[in-house]
């Protein structure tokens, strides 16, 4: 009988320098918690259906991350003006959503920061929310 756990590797063509870095894949297939459930073809058969497989990993994917592109061309298709990625940092910062820190930040700003105004933060939100971010 077979384990319900397989691991997946690949196989690459030899190379004279090392690799970055390698990714170790787990899956667990079953009925169990954290398990992948799959069907069988048949009661007589032992084969497992890929359509079957295919269709049900692609509701445990995760879904895409949201950029400030996909939100600014939201607002611009909607509301026919454009934000500024920092009025979009600003609200997420204001709802209380995880920032991450930018590696071309500065210490100092040259120039007051401007604010968005409240057209736009309503715009925002509303593209947010769109997108299921908050």
């Amino acid at each position: 009988m077979r384990d319900n756990k397989t691991t997946v590797s690949t196989c690459t063509p030899k190379y004279h320098r090392a690799p970055d870095s390698y990714i170790n894949i787990t899956v667990a297939f079953g009925n169990g918690d954290g398990m992948i459930p799959l069907d069988k073809l048949g009661a007589f058969s032992n084969r497992l259906s890929l359509t079957n497989i295919a269709s049900k990993a692609d509701a445990y994917k995760p879904k895409p991350k949201t950029t400030y592109n996909m939100i600014k061309d939201y607002v611009f298709n909607k509301y026919s003006f454009n934000v500024h990625t920092a009025y979009i940092a600003e609200v997420k910062r204001s709802l209380g959503l995880p920032m991450f820190d930018a590696p071309n930040a500065v210490g100092t700003l040259k120039s007051p920061r401007k604010h968005p105004t409240p057209i736009q933060i309503v715009a925002i939100k509303e593209a947010l929310s769109h997108f299921e971010v908050i």
